[in-house]
């Protein structure tokens, strides 16, 4: 009988930045040279650095060696086989004397470490080795240089590598038990709903052939789990690292946590879910710097790493409270704690940005740790706006007067020079609104240099700048960055206020081309949202692969379940906008005393809402009613959810577009109708129509992309509140003579049966009918 095969032993690949980054990091948190060179100034440091060496310099030399267990490898920076000489680049703005010793003491592992491996490879006896520093303003370098024999050089690999395998063993184990258990991993509910499984099969194709997918699924149907649960089948044979589960929102978040925690209760599911916080919100110390001298989290944060991470291992759930109960516990930061642990995790909840965003720091880790992910983007018909934002950047000349106002004197002269080269474009540009064709080099020299000196300043002091200093700094940098790949796919725009006052901005509109090398970068992209039409809109926009398949997910529900009327005889055009308010709280009262119960109303502005909501009061006092206000807290957002109650009656009053329009799930008769007033369009001005001309120039479709596609999304999300479920009853009105149009209703949900001119008949109060 002959035995069995013997499985080949599994090795664990780790970069050379992570080996000494998990082994010889130690001493404080210290962010004085944050935030550090842009990825493209750093490129271009590089490139500055190999030309000028000699022809046989060999830059992004590749080496690798096997330790036990581990496969170590990684890029050096460049080579002169000559001289034998190893050198590594690291680029910086500021005062090189400020560099603390624990950043030093790391540069100079990972560079003994690629001499380790360069010996290896080409059999030398010794090598000679240069830590160069390179100022990115000045363009000066500084070299540092020792020679080490390969016997030096083993040995402290070899120790570095040896404190690494145990929790690289750790991890294997760990990779192992995950992918055997996900591949025996079944539905948690026993049977998928009505659509869910069209959906999730979607997903897991996508996977298998490293696509990415437009999905286009009905509210109620249980996406979260329809995407999660295929995702994390395909893992083992996709051999994906990681899967991040991205949303727009809180609720979006937490729905993912709740279903990654609904899969772990299966068994003994060794999955490890991480939830990311946005800085402001995981900070225990906002009014210190991120340095030990300042924050008591950050003094000695490596020395207690550690424990703080094999803690966070045993935890069930890495959600935010969790992370803040473990990273007090062992007196290190929450924020970077969670950054740490994006290492160690399976699955990862965060808001978009954490991938989409231009410093986006799971995109940046994929890229430097090789990981292959797989992305979810849930509520993705957000994604244009999201983007566009986060691709934009605005200065305001009253913001440059108060940071100037606060700025010690070497950065105040700087912030005069900027508004004089300010002042000079708007001698250019004399109208209330104007795009201007180019971006102004002066200026942007100006601000560049100004915050080069702000961040030398912020790394001489122990305190943090004045606000208006510090928000100026921060714009400015988003300025330069953006200035830096200016072109067709934003405006440049400036804007007076007043006679004093103007605005600078850079808005984006086509998001496409920075978005592009982020879906090229994962192994699968699923956008998914019960509004994600038309495809070439989201195509065009976001910059999706050519190869991107699309799903339109059959709806569970039916026609019979709601009725869809379109009240045509009301206009709610901004010029018939006051005469619209009598016979929409008219149509309203009518539908309540139809069928009292609880309803959802929708506005374009709270301007609109709360005219609306004090007609109707005025008119009906027997109608209770509560409404959206401005910058509600979440308890206040959770006290208006909380109204609607089975068996309540009333009628709660929300913007479109807002946090009440979408991730809202009211079942039942917790909610039975909703009133929709206007279109939804985005409003007419001069940057919309701006927007509008070039998206006409570069898609043909001007007024659909700026207006009628973003409008309806709105429309549709907030009509989706009210069927939730299969047994679910209720009506939708969409007020306003334009949903009368073929045009317009081409773009509402197939299953709705849209009822045109429709009308309520009145009912006789005195019979209580």
């Amino acid at each position: 009988m002959s035995s069995a095969p013997v499985a080949p032993a599994r090795r664990y690949t780790v970069s050379v930045r992570a080996l000494c980054e998990f082994t010889a990091k130690a001493g404080d948190l210290d962010l004085r040279f944050t935030p550090t060179p842009t990825a493209r100034q750093g490129m271009e440091g590089h490139a500055i650095v190999a030309s000028r060496r000699g022809e046989h310099y060999q830059s992004e030399l590749a080496l690798a060696i096997d330790h036990g267990a581990l496969h170590v490898r990684g890029r050096a920076d460049g080579y002169d086989a000559d001289r034998q000489l190893l050198e590594e680049v690291k680029t910086y703005r500021g005062q090189l004397a400020s560099i603390p010793d624990n950043h030093r003491h790391l540069h100079w592992a990972q560079l003994r470490v690629y001499g380790h491996l360069l010996c290896q490879a080409q059999g030398l006896e010794r090598v000679n080795l240069a830590l160069v520093y390179f100022e990115i303003g000045s363009q000066q370098e500084t070299r540092l240089e020792e020679s080490r024999s390969r016997e030096e050089l083993a040995e402290l690999f070899g120790a570095l590598c040896e404190r690494f395998i145990g929790w690289a063993a750790q991890e294997l184990a760990h990779r192992q038990a995950r992918d055997a258990a996900l591949e025996q991993l079944r539905f948690p509910h026993g049977d998928f709903r009505p659509g869910q499984r069209q959906l999730a099969e979607a997903v897991f194709r996508a996977h298998a052939g490293r696509r990415s997918l437009l999905a286009q699924a009905p509210t109620g149907i249980g996406k979260t789990l329809g995407t999660l649960f295929p995702a994390l089948k395909a893992a083992p044979r996709q051999q994906l690292d990681k899967i991040l589960f991205l949303a727009a929102k809180t609720p979006g978040r937490q729905l993912a946590l709740d279903a990654a925690a609904t899969l772990k209760g299966q068994g003994v599911l060794p999955l490890r879910v991480l939830e990311l916080s946005a800085r402001e919100k995981a900070c225990e110390h906002p009014e210190r710097l991120c340095r030990g001298d300042s924050c008591p989290l950050a003094q000695g944060f490596y020395d207690r790493l550690a424990q703080a991470r094999a803690a966070c291992l045993d935890a069930p759930l890495l959600d935010r409270a969790s992370l803040r109960q473990i990273a007090l516990a062992h007196q290190v930061c929450p924020y970077y704690l969670g950054s740490e642990m994006t290492r160690w995790s399976d699955v990862i909840v965060g808001d978009y940005n954490y991938w989409f965003d231009g410093g986006a720091m799971l995109y940046a880790m994929a890229q430097a740790h090789d990981w292959r992910v797989s992305v979810l983007a849930d509520e993705a018909h957000n994604l244009v706006a999201r983007a566009r934002g986060m691709y934009s950047a605005q200065l305001s000349r009253a913001s440059l007067r108060a940071a100037r106002a606060v700025a010690p004197a070497a950065v105040a002269k700087l912030l005069e020079k900027i508004g004089r080269a300010w002042s000079a474009i708007g001698k250019q540009a004399l109208l209330p609104y104007q795009v201007l064709e180019a971006m102004p080099p002066r200026f942007i020299d100006t601000l560049s240099a100004a915050n080069n000196a702000i961040s030398d300043h912020l790394a001489q002091v122990a305190v943090p700048l004045e606000p208006p200093l510090r928000d100026f700094h921060l714009e400015a940098m988003a300025f330069v960055r953006l200035a830096e790949s200016f072109g067709p796919h934003s405006l440049l725009d400036l804007t007076r206020q007043d006679e004093r006052n103007t605005v600078l901005a850079i808005r984006n509109v086509v998001p496409a081309p920075f978005l592009g090398p982020r879906f090229a970068q994962a192994h699968a992209t699923t956008l998914f949202s019960a509004t994600l039409g038309p495809w070439h809109y989201f195509a065009d926009l976001l910059g999706m692969p050519k190869d991107t398949a699309w799903i339109d997910v059959e709806s569970p529900f039916h026609a019979s379940q709601l009725e869809v009327r379109v009240a045509q005889d009301i206009s709610t055009r901004w010029q018939r906008r006051s005469a619209s308010i009598a016979p929409i709280t008219a149509l309203m009262a009518r539908q309540f005393r139809q069928r009292p119960g609880n309803y959802l109303a929708f506005f374009s502005s709270f301007d609109y809402l709360q005219q609306a909501q004090a007609a109707l009061t005025r008119a009906h006092t027997d109608i209770p009613t509560w409404q959206q206000s401005r910058g509600m807290s979440e308890a206040e957002r959770e006290a208006f959810l909380a109204r609607f109650v089975m068996g309540g009656r009333g009628i709660g009053f929300a913007v479109l577009g807002g946090s009440f329009g979408e991730g809202v799930d009211l079942p039942g008769e917790r909610l039975i109708g909703a009133f929709v007033a206007t279109l939804g369009l985005p409003q007419v001005n001069e940057v919309n129509e701006q927007l509008r001309l070039r998206m006409q120039a570069l898609f043909g479709a001007g007024y659909d992309y700026t207006y009628l596609y973003p409008g309806l999304q709105k429309v549709v999300q907030a009509a989706g509140r009210v069927i939730r479920t299969e047994s679910d009853q209720g009506v939708v009105w969409l007020i306003d003579e334009r949903f009368a149009q073929p045009e317009v209703q081409a773009l509402l949900p197939a299953w709705w049966h849209v009822q045109a001119n429709a009308r309520v008949e009145p009912v006789d109060q005195e019979s209580g009918c």
